[in-house]
């Protein structure tokens, strides 16, 4: 997925180096156990109901926000490259027709991984929405600050 003229005002795109090998941040993203320690931004937790790791397979999980607010949530993987790429749909729930389209890359750096999550909404009004109303850009950063964290502890996942 690429910005071009069409998607730009409906996108965001966030990165960052993480310090750790490629194979490893990947490994991060694929089991619940993994994504339990990091997933969400600051003070969020996460409670998950279904985990398929695979294309077509679904998560299915409840963030839990520090002030008690539960946010459901449900992804559908469409494309899984190991250890390059994640394709996959998000919304509140299957189907949603708010959903947006998300592509996570991993780039080699040798001992460091860039990490881009670029993420596609349906429309202009409903990124200024989660950008406005939920801090999406602001809670994208800490999630990946958070990974870049657990991956720096951990060391060998």
């Amino acid at each position: 997925m690429t910005t071009d003229e069409q998607t730009a005002d409906r996108e965001i795109v966030l990165s960052r180096i993480v310090n750790g090998p490629r194979r490893l941040v990947f490994k991060a993203f694929t089991e619940v156990r993994h994504l339990a320690q990091w997933w969400g931004p600051d003070g969020f937790t996460t409670t998950t109901r279904a985990f398929a790791f695979r294309e077509g397979g679904d998560w299915d999980f409840t963030m839990h926000g520090p002030d008690g607010t539960d946010f459901p949530n449900w992804i559908t993987f469409r494309e899984i490259v190991a250890p390059e790429r994640i394709r996959l749909v998000h919304g509140t729930f299957k189907d949603d027709p708010e959903r947006f389209d998300q592509v996570i890359t991993f780039t080699d750096l040798g001992e460091r991984t860039d990490l881009e999550m670029r993420t596609v909404f349906p429309t202009k009004a409903h990124k200024d929405l989660v950008v406005e109303q939920y801090g999406a850009v602001e809670g994208g950063r800490q999630t990946l600050g958070r990974l870049a964290a657990y991956i720096e502890k951990e060391g060998e996942i």
